[in-house]
């Protein structure tokens, strides 16, 4: 078992990672900015070592810094969370030549995962369906408009090396590609350092469904079920749920069996997750996540089973301790992220001082976040202020309890999203299971008003 942990990242997923190392008495190193001197994992950790400024490119992206603390401090591992270099296929090697465990997967299998035009072609190759499209990156406006002539628009333009939304752009008609394919490659390259773009077809009104996989270095993979995470805005996940509603046992079974094969082709190590697109009984590849993902708390509450825990025994070497026919799904979670940010102003974010806090609680409710009375949420980084989670016998139960848990969750000093989550949690459409990736744009400006009316009649 690993014996001391660098935690290379922030937030409630550096304390998530803390907690499940302490509970396996792993010692652990906060690797901090001097933004995040204040925050709670850093002053729960074993030792707390300065990266650099707040900036993240000087701390949080620093490769160099990090390895540095590692050695220095003592460390045989390092576990990078989610976001920042979770997904770095050259700090994996980078980690592995410098004698130290990375926490996830090799950086040959990110880079099988990550280049996302390339891990289309090694799905078709698995067996694993994907949505029609390019053949592979396209190089130029030309190329561009070929594949969407060849495939039918609407088109979605994206960055091989993308995620979290960003070097993505919808294309209706071949007169806005080419604006479009000059935006997506600029946003790619500054985003992530590299510019190379792909092409598929867009499937209007999708559902997103993704299926959670372990897989250790002897041979035995697994998938954890699934969670529907549809309730996005612009690409960003705001409200996900596991298992996803309404699919069938076969689809299901049939979704769970190719993520299991997509991993096994990368020859993937750690926690994955494969996001597919659903349209009625057909699905479709749309990328793999070579980490944990912020959702992964849904699936825990379900099967039972700890994540981060089992992270920590694979990259220890050890193998899984319970085989595909030792899963079992019970209940439903969901999970609503609260963010700092006001949907009233174009979901401005706006981070700021905790003057009040108070967490919910009761039986199957839990909480992720890092925040407390009288801590400031750095302007530096994402908005990300907690995760509630709620587990129940069935769906309607899940949805009232985490009804509940909104109620009762307070957090003055700036605002967030809360309520907006709450005003979902009653929408016919949601309540009936039937949302696609179009929820929030088809039904956002009548929630807002609904909300602006409550706020004006309660006079507050």
């Amino acid at each position: 078992m690993l014996k001391r942990v660098l935690i290379a990242n922030r937030g409630e997923i550096a304390l998530r990672i803390l907690r499940a190392c302490r509970e396996l008495e792993i010692e652990t190193v906060a690797a901090y900015s001097e933004a995040d001197g204040d925050a709670l994992h850093v002053q729960l950790a074993t030792e707390s070592v300065c990266i650099g400024p707040a900036r993240a490119a000087d701390s949080y992206l620093n490769q160099n810094a990090l390895l540095t603390a590692a050695k220095a401090s003592g460390c045989d591992g390092i576990h990078p969370g989610y976001g920042f270099l979770s997904e770095n296929a050259d700090f994996s090697d980078a980690c592995a030549d410098e004698g130290l465990t990375f926490i996830g997967p090799s950086g040959n299998a990110i880079r099988k995962a990550g280049a996302k035009s390339a891990a289309r072609d090694l799905m078709r190759s698995a067996g694993v369906p994907v949505t029609p499209g390019s053949n592979g990156p396209v190089a130029s406006v030309e190329e561009a408009l070929a594949a969407a002539e060849s495939v039918g628009y609407p088109v979605l333009l994206k960055a091989s090396a993308g995620g979290g939304g960003r070097g993505i752009r919808r294309c209706d008609s071949a007169e806005v590609l080419p604006a479009a394919f000059a935006e997506a490659k600029a946003e790619a390259a500054a985003c992530f350092g590299n510019d190379e773009m792909y092409l598929e077809k867009l499937v209007l009104h999708p559902r997103h469904v993704e299926v959670q996989i372990l897989a250790d270095r002897h041979g035995h993979t697994v998938h954890l079920g699934d969670r529907d995470c549809s309730v996005q805005r612009r690409n960003q996940k705001l409200l996900e749920e596991a298992p996803a509603p309404g699919l069938s046992p076969k689809l299901r079974e049939a979704m769970g069996q190719a993520a299991v094969r997509a991993a096994e082709a990368v020859g993937y190590e750690g926690a994955g997750t494969v996001e597919f697109l659903v349209d009625g009984e057909q699905f479709y590849f749309m990328e793999m996540n070579t980490r944990i993902q912020v959702e992964h708390g849904v699936t825990e509450l379900v099967t039972g089973i700890d994540l981060v825990r089992q992270q920590l025994r694979i990259a220890s070497g050890l193998p899984l301790d319970f085989a595909q026919e030792d899963v079992t799904v019970r209940g439903c979670a969901l999970e609503c992220r609260v963010n700092a940010e006001d949907p009233e102003a174009d979901f401005r974010p706006c981070p700021g001082k905790v003057e009040f806090l108070h967490f919910p609680g009761g039986a199957g409710v839990r909480v992720d976040s890092c925040l407390y009375n009288g801590c400031v949420m750095s302007p530096f980084y994402d908005s990300l202020a907690a995760k509630l989670l709620a587990h129940g016998t069935t769906r309607l139960e899940a949805i009232r309890k985490m009804r509940r848990v909104l109620e009762e969750f307070t957090l003055e000093g700036f605002p967030t999203n809360a309520e907006l989550s709450y005003e979902i949690l009653y929408h016919p459409v949601f309540v009936r299971g039937r949302c696609t990736t179009a929820f929030l744009d088809e039904h956002l400006p009548a929630l807002l008003e609904f909300s602006r009316k409550v706020r004006e009649r309660e006079g507050t």
